[in-house]
């Protein structure tokens, strides 16, 4: 009497559960890596009005501190944008005749980049910028201000952003990194609050720290022992 099924057919249950096995790892593994904040958060940088504010010519090359345009961070958990006045305080006409010299082509073509400042600022409106930095919704504003009174250099979260002709992001800002500065505080620049917005000077110290292996053990301390860890710390 002839078989209904062929011999080879006994192996199926066990590729079947191998396959399964299989695409469960890999559907498991694609979501750890691509659904993370890490994967599609870090390198964002939206198209920006004008083509955006240029941190490596206002903070890198003319030196603007941080605080100059982000004027809350020492207290209040936003870092505020400017509002329009600020930027038409040095883009005003004329005023370029301070930084740029007139004969220079730059000068013309720099003019006509910002022509959109000016225009805001007669029609009394906002810039309408595409914001970087958003936690979700349901995590309370991240605190500027008890950061930088703590010592946390902006170079901790926004990598150096004097040298970034356009924002983008640089770290994920996920739960899992901000626990892991909370619980390893030496992964952050911790120094003397007026030194936080010198972002060249954070980097330099924590190329230092790394080649070294040595921090300052008792700064570290008193900061560990005031970084949060509960759910209640960041979310409602």
């Amino acid at each position: 009497m002839a078989t209904l099924f062929p011999k080879w057919m006994n192996q199926l249950p066990t590729v079947a559960a191998v396959a399964g096995v299989c695409g469960a790892t890999a559907v498991v593994c694609g979501f750890w890596y691509y659904a993370t904040p890490k994967f599609w958060r870090v390198g964002y940088q939206p198209v920006q009005p004008g083509g955006g504010f240029n941190h490596q010519l206002h903070a890198g090359q003319l030196g603007l501190d941080c605080r100059y345009c982000h004027t809350n961070v020492e207290k209040s958990p936003e870092a505020n944008i400017p509002n329009i006045a600020t930027c038409y305080g040095c883009h005003r006409d004329g005023a370029l005749k301070i930084f740029l010299d007139p004969a220079v082509p730059k000068h013309e073509q720099h003019v006509q980049k910002t022509a959109f400042i000016r225009e805001a600022y007669a029609a009394d409106k906002s810039v309408t910028w595409t914001r970087v930095h958003k936690l979700p919704d349901y995590v309370r504003n991240f605190p500027h201000d008890a950061h930088v009174n703590a010592g946390v250099s902006c170079y901790s979260c926004h990598g150096r952003i004097d040298q970034m002709p356009v924002v983008f992001h640089s770290q994920p800002l996920s739960m899992s990194w901000c626990l892991d500065c909370h619980r390893q505080p030496e992964l952050a620049v911790l120094e003397d609050k007026t030194m936080v917005t010198d972002l060249q000077y954070a980097e330099t110290k924590l190329l230092e720290r790394a080649a070294n292996g040595t921090m300052e053990i008792k700064k570290i301390q008193e900061h560990v022992l005031n970084a949060p860890q509960n759910c209640g710390a960041c979310h409602y």
